[in-house]
């Protein structure tokens, strides 16, 4: 399998044509905030109900115009775009034809479209790149039911049913023909064969075609701990981690600045491995549901016990933040609806290390609990039947409450959620310590504040979020900043520059910070 993939290594960096890569480029995702999207239901934009590239393409300017002088958009500088390839599911994670956009989106002039007008407002695009599976209707699966077909070792083959079940305990040995093959998720999604290196040849040329060709950014690798299996152990293999590191090697090889994000659905010290070996970033899914959690439950020491154990796992801001995700229940159901603790969730979000994910809609509240069709419903920019999505009936119904929740009624409240979002999307824009500094922990002096110091080179900042309902009082403990005198100016709110001395044994002393319920300070901390 190596021999095979490296010549294909070295033949697809000798014939891309691509730029050279620019200092300024590289590991660009670390200044990112990248912005999750169902095409589907983003935007229609000729009536069918559903979604598609060229609606989308009109609703760029929402998420960042280009004009940084400018504040009425979203403020994100990355899309990562849900599975655009030909799939017999509204989903499209069970793939028909790698190579061709699903007909329901569009065509490969409106992806390149879409590339063009992305690039020129500033902002990276990343594909869902499902290598695990085909969908069943894929032609590799149709040549693979013959024993003696060309591709029936492209699949994971076996004469008598081998019994085990999945490790979750599903099924995934299914009858077929005389003979079983493998799927992990489920009947309709054949697992691939990665011992065979015809296919791992062929699946990177189906990645460097929409990198290089097609002039993507990077891409998000669905289902990454579960490509190779060894017998009945199904997850986190070293051979899958070892491919991995081959199939990142090849995309450096033709595009130095890709960036590559794996779903790794695990505990940290599990996505580590993976960080190591290959991928450059996994998101933190223990650190999402200790933010939605902790901030439900008013619980600052489960946020800061999830940080602290992120920190000292990961090299520095090797992972991937969010809150919720297309799998999951959204937000704001799981936050019971409460709109002031949906902007403490973006505020520590945004002033986290690692590279923030916003799902679709995340940024005004929108509400849904599974199953998976009601987490993806149609974003929610008007009021009115089709809520400014469509001029017809949505392929999914709206969600109960879409008309309580939506662009055109938060877009000019300085107090709505959406206005959160972008207030600190821009905060991040603004300082390198937030997007990419080091993070110490602090002690904010109550159990119900959550409190740490970024730090790059000159740039200081301090962050305190009070999780409680009850207004509190901080007192900061920093142990790591140098002794000295510090004018502190408030970045979020409307306190006076004060002066701050940070003491031996990491007091620093300050008139009383008062912080309001659910609320966040966060103060530049710069010597006078």
């Amino acid at each position: 399998m190596k021999q095979a993939l490296f010549a294909l290594v070295l033949l697809g960096a000798l014939v891309a044509a691509t730029e050279p890569a620019s200092a300024d480029d590289a590991l660009w995702w670390h200044d990112a905030v990248f912005y999750e999207v169902f095409v589907r239901s983003f935007q229609d934009s000729n009536g069918d109900g559903k979604g598609d590239l060229t609606g989308l393409i009109d609703r760029l300017d929402y998420l960042n115009d280009g004009d940084p002088a400018t504040s009425d958009d979203l403020g994100v500088t990355a899309l990562w775009l849900m599975p655009i390839m030909e799939s017999p599911s509204y989903h499209g994670y069970d793939i028909a034809d790698y190579l061709k956009v699903d007909a329901d989106y569009g065509t490969s002039d409106d992806f390149a479209r879409l590339i063009d007008e992305a690039h020129r407002r500033g902002m990276r695009v990343i594909l869902d790149l499902v290598l695990n599976h085909t969908s069943i209707l894929h032609p590799w699966f149709f040549t693979s039911l013959s024993r003696t077909g060309p591709t029936r070792d492209w699949y994971v083959w076996a004469d008598v049913d081998p019994g085990y079940a999945g490790p979750w305990g599903q099924r995934v040995w299914h009858p077929l023909g005389g003979a079983f093959y493998y799927g992990l998720f489920w009947s309709g999604m054949p697992d691939l064969n990665y011992e065979n290196p015809d296919v791992t040849a062929r699946m990177l040329e189906i990645a460097r075609t929409w990198l290089v060709d097609r002039k993507a950014d990077g891409f998000r690798l669905d289902a990454a701990r579960h490509l190779i299996e060894d017998g009945v152990a199904q997850e986190d293999t070293v051979a899958t981690r070892e491919w991995l590191a081959e199939f990142r090697a090849a995309l450096q090889a033709w595009s130095p600045n890709a960036y590559v994000v794996g779903e790794v659905w695990s505990e940290p010290e599990t996505i580590a491995k993976y960080v190591e070996h290959g991928i450059d970033q996994g998101f933190e899914f223990s650190m999402a549901d200790a933010v939605l959690s902790g901030v439900r439950d008013g619980s600052a020491t489960r946020i800061r016990d999830a940080l602290a154990r992120v920190l000292r796992t990961y090299p520095d801001g090797a992972f991937a933040t969010f809150l919720s995700n297309h799998d999951q229940d959204r937000t704001m159901s799981r936050l019971l609806g409460n709109t002031a603790r949906a902007k403490l969730a973006a505020a520590i979000l945004l002033t986290l290390p690692g590279t923030p994910f916003l799902y679709y809609g995340e940024e005004i509240g929108m509400t849904g609990t599974k199953p998976d069709e009601r987490i993806r419903s149609p974003m929610q920019w008007t009021g009115g039947p089709g809520a400014g999505f469509t001029s017809s009936v949505p392929w999914e119904p709206l969600a109960a409450d879409a008309a309580l929740r939506t662009v055109a009624e938060q877009s000019a409240d300085p107090a709505s959620l959406l206005s959160q979002y972008r207030r600190f999307i821009r905060l991040r824009e603004m300082h390198p310590a937030l997007r990419a500094g080091s993070t110490e922990l602090i002690d904010a002096g109550t159990p119900t504040l959550l409190g740490y110091v970024r730090v790059s080179g000159d740039d200081i900042v301090l962050v305190v979020h009070n999780v409680s309902p009850i207004a509190q009082t901080a007192s900061v403990s920093a142990p790591s900043l140098p002794v000295g005198y510090y004018l502190a100016r408030d970045l979020v709110g409307a306190r006076l520059p004060v002066f701050v001395q940070a003491r031996d044994g990491g007091t620093v002393t300050a008139p009383p910070l008062a912080i309001g319920p659910h609320g966040t300070v966060v103060l530049s901390l710069t010597r006078p």
